[in-house]
């Protein structure tokens, strides 16, 4: 579990104590199906609800001994409860109380998961109509190319976190299932019926087909959603982080008071949080490729899988819920800088306006689209390497300015033509 990037209500689900909470929790509802199907009694139920307990140190110890971490659990669980407590595990697996808590673990977890989402998705929308109608260059290759507006940068990350969500959200109702169905997954100590009043009371839908264990692949969905999820996350950090860089400075990270920037350099303000995460979706990736390799075990079960899950449930958990808070604030703190957006939309003296020029000579003045290319291409070089102004170049062009009035120059040359349709995109995101 990784420490230092957990939030409390993320990090209280991955204790030992949680897990083992988890677990009881399963054994109980089973005890209670057992009893709505005449086996157990009243009496022993409400003995193993009263008294149904552990100590956490005193599990260790007995798992010192035994290896064997649900068989110190039921020790345990046994010496707090008495006689009763013959009715807990009754015709169960290990699997059968592992994989079940597992889902109430990773359910919980997906749901603290969705709620940053939400506000990261609010944030994101509120970004984009505030800086909607802001003018800045669009890039591709890094390389100036037309402008758009860092309302609709912000609208585009927002479309795909909603997808981010909704991927998830099928990945966390895949995830939902418990199995009470014994050994190899054929109920041979168990009525089916007790799996299904069991995962009733937990909240899960049963497993249809199971081994000794839930099937990986819904693991494998639920890892890789929030590994595409880090994904996105990174995207937008790396966009953040060129638009900080000096020669760009857009925008630029929230910097405390008190806060420095470098051992030896009192000049810096560096883009730390979108760097972080920008490594931390690395892990959270690695981990959703591991997931991928827990679905081929063995027949019905072997453990090479349990290891690897002790590891990422908690970890991708933690790091994504981190991950999510911390890009919320970055962004609610971000410091946008619409000068230098302007400023940077002049640094390729209008070039930006090439196409515009290339399609109108095409529509209206009716050239060959090559032979109007080589004319725009030609201003536009010259611009390159004069530093002039492309419009003037444009301007001063007879070969241009023979097929294009002075008028609809004019028109071309007008910056908010790249935005005409700004209204019609938020519309498609936003809705109405």
């Amino acid at each position: 579990m990784i420490d230092r990037y957990t939030r409390p209500e993320m990090g209280a689900l991955w204790t030992l104590e949680a897990r083992l909470n988890a677990w009881l929790e399963v054994e109980i509802a089973v005890c209670e199906a057992w009893n709505r199907l005449g086996v157990v009694d009243d009496a022993s139920l409400a003995e193993i609800k009263g008294k149904a307990s552990f100590d956490v140190e005193r599990v260790i110890a007995i798992e010192e001994e035994t290896r064997h971490d649900i068989i110190a659990f039921l020790t345990a669980v046994e010496e707090k409860v008495g006689p009763a407590s013959r009715f807990i595990h009754l015709g169960c697996t290990s699997s059968d109380i592992v994989d079940t808590a597992n889902a109430l673990l990773l359910v919980k977890a997906g749901k603290i998961i969705m709620n940053g989402l939400d506000g990261l998705c609010a944030t994101l929308k509120d970004m984009a109509f505030t800086y909607k109608g802001q003018l800045t260059i669009g890039r591709t290759h890094g390389i100036h190319a037309e402008p758009t507006s860092f309302g609709l940068k912000m609208a585009g990350f927002y479309a795909e976190f909603i997808r981010h969500r909704a991927r998830f959200a099928e990945a966390l109702e895949s995830i939902r299932v418990g199995k009470i169905s014994g050994a190899v997954g054929t109920y041979s100590m168990l009525d089916p019926r007790v799996e299904e009043i069991a995962c009733s009371l937990l909240g899960l839908n049963v497993d249809p087909v199971s081994t000794q264990i839930i099937q990986r692949d819904r693991y494998a969905h639920y890892f890789t959603a929030l590994g595409v999820m880090a994904g996105g996350i990174e995207r937008l950090c790396v966009e953040l982080r060129h638009l900080q860089r000096t020669e760009v400075l857009e925008v630029e990270e929230g910097f405390a008071k008190g806060q420095k920037g470098s051992s030896a350099m009192p000049h810096k303000k560096n883009p730390i949080s979108a760097e972080n995460m920008t490594g931390l979706a690395r892990l959270v990736r690695s981990n959703s490729l591991a997931a991928m390799e827990n679905m081929a075990l063995w027949h019905e079960r072997d453990i090479s899988h349990s290891s690897v899950e002790r590891v990422i449930m908690p970890d991708s958990t933690i790091l994504v819920d981190y991950m999510l808070h911390r890009l919320t604030g970055l962004l609610k703190n971000l410091r946008v800088i619409p000068e230098n957006m302007a400023r940077n939309l002049e640094a390729s003296y209008g070039l930006f306006f090439s196409q515009g020029v290339l399609t109108a000579l095409v529509e209206e003045a009716k050239l060959p689209r090559q032979e109007a290319y080589v004319l725009v291409q030609r201003a536009a070089m010259q611009s390159w390497q004069t530093r002039q102004p492309f419009e003037k170049l444009v301007r001063d062009d007879t070969a241009i300015t023979s097929r294009l009035t002075a008028e609809r120059l004019d028109a071309l040359f007008n910056a908010a033509n790249y935005l005409r349709h700004e209204d019609m995109i938020f519309k498609r995101v936003f809705g109405e």
